[in-house]
């Protein structure tokens, strides 16, 4: 059997292409955060990036408590998908306070606006007296997962 030096060579060459293109050039989030300029990012470096520890510690494959291009890669992947599962959380806790809302007997909660931000829940919106607004204030601070209740609602 002979070997084919010519289609050996071409995917040699192919391989190195797609390689060296994988590891050419850090994106421009790395080289901005680089500020020491080293190539690879350290804790400090990202430490103004919010809630980035455990995206960190997770792509650091090494575990030489730094990132590689490559390695920032999968950081960037594994911090955006943290961040958006925080915004589902948020969207969930909305709908549990707006269903416990709507279980009130005696509380018009359709008038009554909820959004949700990392447990805080703030209730706007129309209320027919002071006892249905302190009656949906409890009802939003019984539900699991609220860590604090700001009232907005107006009285009418």
């Amino acid at each position: 059997m002979e070997l084919d030096y010519k289609a050996l060579a071409a995917g040699l060459a192919t391989a190195f292409v797609f390689a060296f293109a994988a590891h050419a050039r850090p994106s421009e989030r790395f080289l901005v955060l680089d500020r020491d300029g080293d190539g690879f990012l350290s804790k400090g470096e990202v430490s103004r990036v919010e809630s980035y520890d455990a995206a960190f510690a997770e792509a650091d494959d090494n575990r030489d408590g730094k990132l590689s291009p490559d390695e920032f890669i999968k950081a960037e992947a594994i911090h955006d998908r943290q961040q958006m599962a925080k915004y589902v959380d948020d969207g969930v806790l909305t709908a549990k306070v707006k269903t416990a809302l709507l279980r009130e007997k005696g509380l018009k909660s359709m008038d009554v606006g909820v959004e949700s931000h990392r447990g805080r829940v703030l209730l706007s919106g129309f209320v027919d007296s002071e006892a249905q607004r302190r009656h949906a204030v409890l009802a939003a601070s019984k539900v699991s997962g609220v860590r604090e209740v700001r009232d907005g609602m107006t009285v009418k």
